[in-house]
C-alpha cells in the first residue's frame, strides 16, 4: 500500500475529513472518471484496505493519514464489491481483518413520488420511510437509516456497529428534500444508534430517531436499530366485527390505566406487557369493563412525567417490554372482548436536547417565536402543525399506532391547548392567526385531516378529544365543519358533578343545578363522561377521599356517584382505583392499594362497580341513545330542597328504565314519583344494598302504579328513597 501524503486532495476530500460533505456519495463509493474506474473509501480506523476482486485482492492507496482510501483499474468491480480492512485502533481488534460490502456502493432508495408526499404532509405512512429499517439491497442485508433534518450540513449514522463515530457513516442528503438517506450493510437488528448531526453554523450535536421504533431502557436514549414487529396476530374475528361496530349505539366502558402503576411486583419492578397480558386482561373481563385506555406508552425519559411528555412518536416504552409483547397485550385484549385505546399526545413535546427539539439546530418540529412554540404551563414544545413534514410526522405516528399494533382508537391528550392560541397566554404573549383571531388554524386543520384518515383507513377506531372549552363541533363530521372527533370528553358534567359531591349534603340543595344543568347541552356533542387521572392527582384526593361526611358517607357518596354516572347519558371512563374506592390519591411511583379490598367497605365500592359495569352493558336503555335526545327525559328535576332528582333512560325499542337518587343522608319513605305506564315496577338495582356496604333501606316488593298522575307522568308510585343511593326500576309486563 502507498501512503502519499502530498497529493493535492480534491475538495470534496477536504470537506470530508472536516467532516462537511453535504453529499458523500458524490465523492466515496464507486465511480467513472476519466475513461477510469475508481472506488473510494473512508475509514478513520482502518490501517489498510483492500478491495476484493476475481484475481484476489488490490490495495487502496492511502490518500491521507485519517483514513482515505482511493483504487482505480480498467474494469468496473463487481457489484457489490467486497472491501478487506485491517483495523488500526488500539484494543483487542488491533490488526484484525474483516470483510465488509461499502455502504457507498448502495445507491439511495426512498423514492421521488415519497418524498413529494412527506414533503406536502400526505405520507401517512412515513415510519417505512424515515427511521431504520431492516432490508436487503442487491441481496445484501443491512439496515437502512433515513433522518428529515433540511438545515443540516452533514449528518452520520453513529452506533456500537462503528464506535459512535460520525466520521465513518456520512448520510446523503436527497436533494431540497431534507432527508437524508444511508444503508450500511450486514449490520445487526436491535444495536444501538443515533444521529450526529453539524448544522451550517459549524455547531454539532447528537440526536436519537425521530422515528425508531424501539429505545434503550431509560435513563439511556439511543435508538435501536430496525425493531421488527414479528407477532402473529389472532385478532381477526375482532377486527372485523370493529370494523362493523355501530358504536354510537354500544356500550362503551373504558377503564384508564397506567401501566406502571396498576400492578407492581413486590420488589418495585413494573410488570411486562405480557404479565399485564395474564393479570390485567381477567380483571377486566370479570369486573365487566368494554375497553381499557393505556395513558400514554410512547417511549419517553421521565417516569413521573406518566408518558406525557414523549420522546418516541412511533416507540412503545422499553420499561414494559418488547413491541412483540405490547402486540400480545392487545391481541389478548382483543380474544377476550375488551378493546384497546391509547393514550396520544401530538399537543406538545419536551425540551429534552437529545430528542426533537432544535433537532437540526433550528426550531425543525416547533416554532422559532416562544409565542407560537412553547407551552408556558408545561415547560414543553407546541408542534409547528403549518409545517407539512410535520404533519406527515404526527399523522404518520397515528397511523403506526392503529396499523402495526391494532390499537382501536386514540385519546387525544389537550385538544383545548392545539385550537387557541392564547390557550394559558396573557396578552401580549401569543400571536394572533392571520385573521387576527385567536384560532390555530394550522392546528385545527391537522385535526381534521387526523380524523378524516382514521375513520377512512380505520373502520371502528375512535377518536377521543379531552377538550375543555365550548368550542362546537368537537365531534361532528368534517363535512358538516366539525373538527372529526368521535367523542369528547364532557368536562363540564364532570367538574360540575365532582362540586357538587364534595359539598356537605345541608348545602347540596343550593347547587342542585349542578346536576340537572348539562341536560342543555348534552346532545350538542357525543359526549364521555370521565373521571379520570386528572381528578386523582396534585392533591385533588381520591374519589373517595373527595366525598363528604364519616366513612359510612364517605362509601354512600362514592357509590351513589359512581351510579349516577353509570345512568346518566353518555359513555363513561374510569380511572384505575376509582373501581374499589382507593383511600389516598394516585401515585404513579408505586401500585394501587390493592391491600384495601381485604376491607369489607372497599369490597363493597368493587361489588357496585362491577354490578353497574354489567348492568350498562346488558341493558340497551343505558346506552343506545347515550347521543340522542330521545334516551333520556326527566321525571323531577326541580326538588332541590330534599336533593332528589329522577329520570327516565329509554332505548330504542322502547326499554325504558326509571331512576332515582337521594343525595342527602336523609331515608324517604312513601316518595311518590312519576311513572310513564300502568303496570307493575320492580326494583332491580339500588346502591344502598347491604352486598355495596349499604344500610339495605330500598324496596323489596314489586309495587303497582297507581293511576294518579304525577310529575307529568299518567301513573305513580310510592317508594322507598334509601340515604345517599340511586335505584333503578323497571316496568314489568303485566
Amino acid at each position: 500500500m502507498i501512503l502519499d501524503l502530498h497529493l493535492k486532495l480534491d475538495p470534496r476530500a477536504e470537506l470530508l475529513i472536516q467532516e462537511r460533505l453535504h453529499n458523500p456519495f458524490a465523492y466515496l463509493g464507486p465511480h467513472h472518471e476519466n475513461g477510469r474506474y475508481v472506488v473510494r473509501v473512508f475509514n478513520p480506523h482502518a490501517s489498510e484496505v483492500w478491495l476484493k476482486t476475481q484475481h484476489g485482492s488490490e490495495a487502496l492507496i492511502r490518500l491521507h493519514s485519517d483514513g482515505l482510501f482511493e483504487w482505480h483499474g480498467s474494469k468496473e468491480p463487481r457489484h457489490p464489491y467486497i472491501l478487506r480492512i485491517k483495523e488500526n485502533r488500539p484494543g483487542p481488534n488491533y490488526g484484525v481483518e474483516s470483510l465488509v460490502h461499502d455502504c457507498y456502493a448502495f445507491a439511495p432508495q426512498i423514492s421521488d413520488f415519497d418524498l413529494h408526499l412527506f414533503n406536502e404532509g400526505k405520507l401517512h405512512q412515513a415510519y417505512r420511510l424515515l427511521g431504520s429499517h431492516a432490508t436487503q439491497i442487491d441481496g445484501i442485508p443491512g439496515v437502512r437509516f433515513a433522518v428529515w433534518a433540511p438545515n443540516a450540513e452533514r449528518i452520520s449514522v453513529i452506533g456500537e456497529f462503528n464506535s459512535w463515530d460520525g466520521r465513518v457513516h456520512p448520510m446523503a442528503a436527497h436533494g431540497s428534500s431534507g432527508v437524508w438517506e444511508l444503508f450500511i450493510p450486514e449490520i445487526k437488528q436491535g444495536l444501538l444508534y443515533k444521529f450526529e448531526i453539524r448544522n451550517h453554523a459549524g455547531s454539532l450535536f447528537v440526536k436519537t430517531d425521530p422515528y425508531a421504533n424501539a429505545f434503550e431502557l431509560r435513563p439511556g436514549t439511543a435508538a435501536r436499530t430496525a425493531s421488527a414487529i414479528h407477532h402473529t396476530w389472532q385478532d381477526e374475528e375482532w377486527m372485523e366485527q370493529r370494523s362493523n361496530w355501530d358504536w354510537l349505539h354500544a356500550p362503551l366502558n373504558i377503564y384508564e390505566v397506567h401501566a406502571g402503576s396498576w400492578k407492581r411486583h413486590p420488589d418495585g419492578r413494573f410488570y411486562t406487557y405480557r404479565e399485564l397480558a395474564d393479570n390485567l386482561v381477567p380483571y377486566l373481563k370479570d369486573m365487566g369493563y368494554t375497553h381499557v385506555e393505556l395513558m400514554p406508552i410512547s417511549e419517553h425519559p421521565l417516569d413521573e412525567s406518566w408518558g406525557y411528555q414523549a420522546t418516541g412518536y412511533f416507540a412503545a416504552t422499553s420499561r414494559f417490554g418488547s413491541p412483540d409483547d405490547l402486540c400480545h397485550f392487545i391481541d389478548s385484549c382483543h380474544q377476550a372482548g375488551i378493546g384497546v385505546l391509547l393514550d396520544w399526545v401530538p399537543a406538545h413535546f419536551p425540551q429534552d436536547a437529545f430528542a426533537l427539539a432544535y433537532f437540526d439546530g433550528t426550531a425543525l418540529y416547533e416554532h422559532e417565536d416562544p409565542r407560537l412554540g412553547l407551552h408556558q404551563d408545561w415547560g414543553t414544545h407546541i408542534f409547528n402543525y403549518g409545517r407539512n413534514e410535520v404533519k406527515s410526522f404526527l399523522l404518520s405516528s397515528a397511523h403506526y399506532w392503529l396499523s402495526q399494533f391494532h390499537f382501536d382508537g386514540l385519546r387525544v391528550d389537550a385538544v383545548a391547548s392545539m385550537l387557541y392560541l392564547d390557550y394559558s397566554r396573557k396578552s401580549g404573549e401569543w400571536l394572533p392567526n392571520k385573521h387576527g383571531g385567536r384560532e390555530n388554524l394550522e392546528a385545527i386543520e391537522f385535526l381534521r385531516e387526523l380524523n378524516i384518515m382514521v375513520h377512512e383507513v380505520f373502520p371502528g377506531a375512535l377518536t377521543l378529544a379531552e377538550e375543555s372549552t365550548s368550542w362546537p363541533g368537537i365531534s361532528r363530521p368534517v363535512y358538516l365543519s366539525g373538527l372529526g372527533f368521535s367523542m369528547k370528553w364532557n368536562m363540564g358534567w364532570m367538574n360540575d358533578t365532582l362540586s357538587f359531591m364534595l359539598l356537605d349534603p345541608i348545602y347540596r340543595c343550593y347547587n342542585h343545578n349542578q346536576l340537572t344543568f348539562s341536560q342543555l347541552y348534552t346532545y350538542s356533542e357525543n359526549f364521555m363522561l370521565p373521571f379520570s387521572h386528572d381528578e386523582v392527582v396534585h392533591g385533588k384526593g381520591s374519589l373517595l377521599d373527595k366525598m363528604p361526611g364519616d366513612s359510612w358517607q364517605k362509601f354512600a357518596n362514592l357509590r351513589l356517584l359512581l351510579t349516577f354516572q353509570m345512568t346518566s347519558p353518555g359513555k363513561k371512563l374510569n380511572f384505575m382505583g376509582n373501581e374499589f374506592g382507593q383511600g389516598r390519591e394516585w401515585r404513579s411511583s408505586w401500585e394501587l392499594e390493592w391491600w384495601q379490598l381485604s376491607l369489607e367497605p372497599h369490597q363493597g365500592i368493587q361489588n357496585i362497580a362491577r354490578d353497574l359495569n354489567h348492568l350498562y352493558r346488558n341493558l340497551p336503555a343505558l346506552y343506545e341513545q347515550d347521543f340522542d335526545q330521545g334516551g333520556f327525559s326527566w321525571i323531577d328535576c326541580q326538588d332541590a330542597e330534599r336533593s332528589l332528582l329522577s329520570f327516565l333512560r329509554h332505548g330504542r325499542n322502547g326499554e325504558t328504565v326509571v331512576i332515582a337518587f337521594n343525595f342527602t343522608p336523609v331515608p324517604r319513605h312513601s316518595y311518590r314519583i312519576g311513572v310513564p305506564f300502568n303496570c307493575i315496577y320492580r326494583e332491580f338495582f339500588n346502591s344502598d344494598s347491604h352486598y355495596y356496604g349499604g344500610g339495605n333501606l330500598g324496596n323489596s316488593c314489586e309495587i303497582q302504579a297507581e293511576l294518579l298522575p304525577w310529575m307529568g307522568q299518567p301513573y305513580s308510585l310510592e317508594i322507598v328513597l334509601p340515604p345517599l343511593a340511586g335505584i333503578m326500576l323497571t316496568p314489568v309486563k303485566t
